[in-house]
């Protein structure tokens, strides 16, 4: 992805150093530019018009306004940016409101670089997969789009019935330490697990979007499944 590409991305915080972190956060995740810092409502509003971002990261605890407001102020134009919110709120109502209002992400305060980075990672990934859409999308696609959005966190924290959250984590690890691609057979021998167990986690990891399978052949020709994590 070239500069060009990158996904244009506003920072709105109300604290300036806050938002120099976050800033710096976004420069060091693959594909994100940041073009801009906003630190008000009213700054918010005119550099989203002014700098047309692709994304904006809202904080929602604003010295002259609300977070959401901008965003709901946003939402009038047609070509507004997408949004994740990030803030300290906790409680419920704020938490509903974003999800009505369209946010892609909601971050509680304070976080890592971690956790922003699997959130934009995931975004990234949703963007690339509706830019290589048709102008319909079947119930499959829509499927896959929504499921693009759950980090790794999301889906071990509470997978879905029959998957267990540590096994989840145990084969993720396992993808992750390994150098290149791995098989479900060497997944199985990290793990102790049996081969048709690591088969259907890593089948559900790739379902959710957060690794990949490729196909390697073989002398004989005969495809073998490889597994690696989606390159963020």
């Amino acid at each position: 992805m070239t500069a060009n590409d990158s996904i244009r991305t506003l920072i709105v915080d109300d604290d300036y150093r806050v938002g120099v972190i976050h800033a710096a956060y976004v420069n060091q995740t693959a594909g994100y530019c940041v073009v801009g810092e906003a630190h008000t409502a009213a700054e918010a509003l005119l550099a989203i018009s002014t700098e047309r971002p692709d994304l904006v990261l809202m904080d929602v605890y604003l010295p002259d306004g609300n977070g959401l407001d901008v965003v709901r102020t946003m939402l009038e134009e047609k070509d507004h940016p997408d949004v994740i919110v990030i803030t300290a709120a906790r409680d419920v109502d704020t938490v509903r409101t974003a999800i009505q209002l369209g946010a892609v992400h909601y971050l509680v305060k304070p976080f890592g670089f971690a956790a922003l980075n699997e959130r934009l990672g995931a975004y990234r990934r949703l963007r690339a997969r509706l830019s290589g859409l048709n102008v319909d999308a079947d119930q499959a696609d829509v499927d896959e789009l929504f499921s693009l959005l759950r980090t790794p966190g999301a889906v071990g924290s509470r997978p879905d019935k029959g998957h267990s959250a540590p096994t989840l984590a145990l084969v993720h690890d396992a993808v992750a330490s390994a150098d290149g691609d791995i098989s479900a057979a060497e997944v199985a021998d990290r793990t102790g697990l049996s081969r048709a167990t690591a088969q259907r986690y890593l089948n559900y990891l790739e379902r959710h979007g957060v690794i990949e399978m490729r196909l390697r052949y073989g002398s004989a020709g005969r495809p073998r499944h490889r597994y690696k994590l989606v390159a963020e």
